[in-house]
């Protein structure tokens, strides 16, 4: 081949890859990055922030499988002036306040008459029917620029799960919840609104090709909405009618760990958060405080010793109301003793001495092996920032007494999604979940990533759970309280707990502070759902099963009726 000729094509092929790179660079402004380039257009140069803000979105999931919005971004107008060049303050603003009947006089006032500032904000988030109508009154030295934020359309549905978007020193971003869980996913870089045009081909290639830009992306997560505001309003409900200083629950699949709902009560508008005095109220207890569960633990220690083969439901003891361990007397919570009775019958009464009697036949050390097992000591790996880890150390103890306390709820702490993951096996046939809040991620470079549940370590045989199921069921039949609001035709598996707050301050508990829990799952032994209630410090009332039995069975039947599950008795 001739030299000029090779030459020659090298050259057409330079121009003809230069010609593609253009041609691929045009699209991309043109169709994928219309909207971005409308918003610079929008801004202008006359703004200092040279960016607009921008998020991916996040999404519940309906029971059909459809999507809706939970987090996105709504978009409005900023108002400025430029007080420089402003001669009659008083004429702008009366002119203004034809349109923003809300815009504050002193404020404005403050802004216009700083002469040496060509740039003052006096409005934000302005609709975009009366930006047109500013736009057509031509108003000198005022200017319009389009601003996007953080918009929640639920308002305050599901927010301790969400979190909120915020500035910590000069940075915006996720704090709490889901929102700072996935930063790195949510978040879009902030690009300059003039960059060199060559510059900005070559570095999009560059960047296209990073493993850092595709993990830009949307967040499709496990809530149902219509459940999750269902659950909320019973949040609200038992809080309210107890005076209790606060409320929480979740929903979960005990199989595959998807988080159905998940809430709190007092809850938060994260559209308008700054308003909260205390920003306590944007934490989320259900993995990030820890507690002393009570007698919900009992069916953690009887399955233990079921499969350990040290009892089984008719296992009997002689119950004599209370005994003493290392100097320390334990009791029943009533401190009667019920004479010869059957581990059934420890459930079914929440016989502390029953739950003490099963621990002591399989010894306080395989007993606490159990109990780690269960996943108390660890934490669960929910997406989710802030989890705690459970306060477990009695476990390790030498001494009876704190194994004894612990096989009934009492002197170990663990956060309640600890505590659903534990109860999940139960149901699910004994093994451990991870909880999670996000399904799937839709990335921006088109790809996508389904996010499910391995199940973890086993924990206890597949027989065992069906054992303690069929106990728990039993449980819930012979029940009093449970007969007037059972459920026909459901196997239902439930426990109640009361426990003593412990004082802040140390050194015993209080006499007449008790946090109350109960959880359950249905159908008991092929289970769609388990949920879970607590509620702190309810007022004037002594047992969980006086305050939480007939919302968590409301609560039941609404899942029933949504789903359509049939009936399995």
């Amino acid at each position: 081949m001739k030299p000029n000729v090779f030459r020659i094509r090298v050259l057409f092929g330079f121009i003809l890859l230069i010609a593609c790179v253009f041609a691929v660079r045009l699209y991309t402004i043109q169709v994928i990055g219309a909207e971005k380039y409308s918003d610079k257009a929008n801004k202008q140069s006359k703004k200092p922030i040279s960016n607009i803000f921008n998020r991916g979105t996040i999404y519940f999931t309906k029971k059909d499988g459809g999507t809706v919005s939970a987090g996105t971004q709504k978009t409005g107008f900023i108002v400025a002036i430029n007080p420089s060049t402003i001669k009659d303050a008083d004429g702008t603003y009366d002119k203004l306040f034809e349109y923003i009947p809300t815009l504050n006089k002193e404020s404005f006032m403050a802004r216009a008459t700083k002469k040496d500032d060509p740039y003052e904000e006096v409005f934000k988030r302005l609709d975009e029917d009366s930006t047109n109508r500013i736009v057509s009154a031509k108003i000198p030295n005022v200017n319009l620029y389009k601003e996007k934020w953080r918009f929640y359309p639920g308002e305050s549905m599901a927010s301790h799960a969400l979190g909120i978007v915020a500035y910590k020193g000069d940075e915006l971003g996720g704090r709490y919840g889901l929102e700072k869980f996935y930063e790195n996913t949510l978040q879009r870089k902030n690009e300059s609104t003039y960059i060199n045009f060559f510059t900005e081909i070559f570095s999009n290639i560059k960047s296209s090709l990073s493993s850092e830009s595709k993990m830009e992306g949307d967040i499709v997560t496990t809530i149902e909405p219509s459940v999750q505001a269902f659950f909320e309003r019973t949040l609200e409900q038992i809080n309210s009618k107890w005076s209790s200083e606060y409320t929480g629950g979740i929903i979960i699949d005990p199989k595959t760990g998807e988080i159905i709902a998940m809430g709190m009560y007092p809850t938060f508008n994260p559209n308008n958060f700054q308003q909260q005095k205390n920003s306590a109220i944007f934490s989320n207890p259900l993995v990030e405080n820890v507690y002393e569960m009570g007698s919900i633990i009992k069916p953690l220690t009887m399955a233990s010793g079921i499969d350990n083969g040290s009892v089984t439901s008719a296992t009997t003891y002689d119950d004599k109301g209370s005994l003493t361990l290392n100097n320390k007397k334990i009791s029943n919570w009533d401190g009667k003793a019920r004479g010869v009775v059957s581990m059934q019958e420890v459930l079914n009464q929440s016989l502390n001495i029953g739950a003490v009697f099963v621990m002591q036949k399989m010894g306080k050390e395989k007993f606490s092996e159990y109990m780690l097992n269960f996943g108390l000591g660890e934490k669960t790996n929910i997406d989710l920032p802030n989890e705690s880890l459970g306060i477990v150390e009695n476990l390790k103890s030498p001494r009876d007494i704190e194994h004894a306390t612990a096989s009934f709820g009492q002197g170990i702490a663990f956060s309640p999604m600890a505590t659903v993951r534990a109860m999940s096996v139960l149901a699910n046939g004994g093994t451990l979940i991870t909880p999670h809040l996000v399904s799937k991620i839709n990335y921006t470079s088109g790809l996508s990533k389904t996010i499910s549940s391995v199940n973890g370590r086993r924990v206890i045989k597949a027989e065992t759970s069906e054992a303690i199921s069929r106990m728990l069921v039993e449980a819930v039949d012979s029940a009093k309280i449970y007969g007037k609001i059972r459920i026909p035709n459901y196997n239902i598996a439930a426990k109640t707990g009361t426990a003593q707050i412990a004082k802040k301050e140390g050194g015993g508990y209080y006499d007449d502070r008790f946090l109350h829990s109960f959880f359950g799952y249905f159908p008991a032994y092929n289970p769609r759902f388990l949920v879970f209630l607590y509620t702190y410090y309810p007022k004037g009332i002594g047992f969980s099963s006086e305050t939480l039995p007939t919302p968590f069975m409301t609560v039941a039947q609404y899942l029933i009726n949504y789903y359509e599950i049939p009936p399995d008795r």
